[in-house]
């Protein structure tokens, strides 16, 4: 008989990881930087204007309305497929963003860090199956840097607030704490501690679905952490606290949604990047954004 670990097919409460907003006083710029430069693709269908970028990457969003310029406190991972293609378009915009806080580098064959240009880190993967799993693009983690002391009463937090595993590990030194919180199949959130001080809070939010809707918005009402009852489908909250003290140990506003939402599981467009009208092949048109292999 074949023994399977059936605990590596979980999910969890938070079933979906749909966006990361930032906050970008440029839009022109933005279309550079997210379009032409990582080679990402607008949201056809919804917030087409200019006061606001959908940028669709595999399955997640980033949203970027126009206003004062957010930075995360952390970095962004993406997995794209075409590293080599990456730097080409990353060269090709950088006269258009001198002045800016853009820059970039590769880390090694597998690995590109990029600065947005309001200085926001991200850090582009190759595609790894190890790592990543199926995804050929994507967001796979946001990585928020977390209070010395902060990671276990966060990874409680997120199992007793929200319903959700919790992973405790250490970074790769071996002694800096992390905290993995799976959302969805693919993707993630990573609290990592830092000793380094932390800037204010700027309002930058996370967008999530959760499928016991009703019980994280009960648990939040409970401690009095509930920031904003959006509609029937959705909430927000901001502050995560010391279950114990109450203290608030990270402010980091999400946006939860429920199933039911009309956005859940929208499907995405996703571009290929390399096909232009100098050399376009029909029937190509489309990234492929997972690997169709188990």
């Amino acid at each position: 008989m074949t023994f399977f670990d059936r605990s590596s097919q979980d999910v969890g409460n938070i079933v979906e990881f749909g966006h990361l907003n930032v906050c970008v006083p440029d839009q022109p710029q933005a279309l550079i930087f997210y379009v032409m430069g990582l080679g990402l693709t607008r949201d056809p269908y919804l917030n087409t204007g200019v006061d606001n970028l959908w940028i669709n990457v595999g399955a997640t969003q980033f949203h970027l309305p126009t206003g004062t310029a957010q930075v995360l406190r952390g970095r962004v991972g993406l997995v794209m497929p075409d590293l080599g293609a990456l730097l080409a378009r990353l060269e090709r915009i950088q006269p258009r963003l001198v002045g800016t806080c853009f820059r970039f580098s590769a880390v090694d064959p597998a690995t590109v860090d990029v600065v947005c240009p309001w200085g926001n880190p991200m850090r582009i993967h190759a595609p790894d199956a190890a790592r990543f799993g199926r995804i050929l693009l994507g967001m796979p983690y946001v990585e928020i840097d977390i209070p010395p002391g902060s990671a276990v009463s966060l990874a409680r937090f997120y199992r007793e607030i929200l319903g959700n595993q919790a992973k405790l590990a250490t970074d790769n030194d071996g002694n800096t704490p992390v905290v993995h919180i799976p959302m969805g199949i693919s993707e993630g959130l990573v609290l990592r501690e830092t000793t380094q001080p932390l800037p204010a809070y700027d309002g930058h939010h996370i967008q999530i679905t959760v499928a016991d809707f009703s019980g994280v918005h009960q648990r939040l009402v409970a401690r009095g952490l509930i920031s904003e009852e959006s509609n029937l489908s959705q909430y927000r909250f901001q502050d995560l606290i010391d279950l114990d003290s109450g203290g608030v140990l990270l402010t980091l506003e999400h946006e939860v949604r429920s199933m039911r939402h009309p956005l859940y599981a929208r499907a995405l467009i996703n571009r290929n990047p390399e096909l232009t009208h100098h050399h376009y092949a029909s029937g190509h048109e489309e990234a492929v954004w997972r690997i169709r292999t188990t």
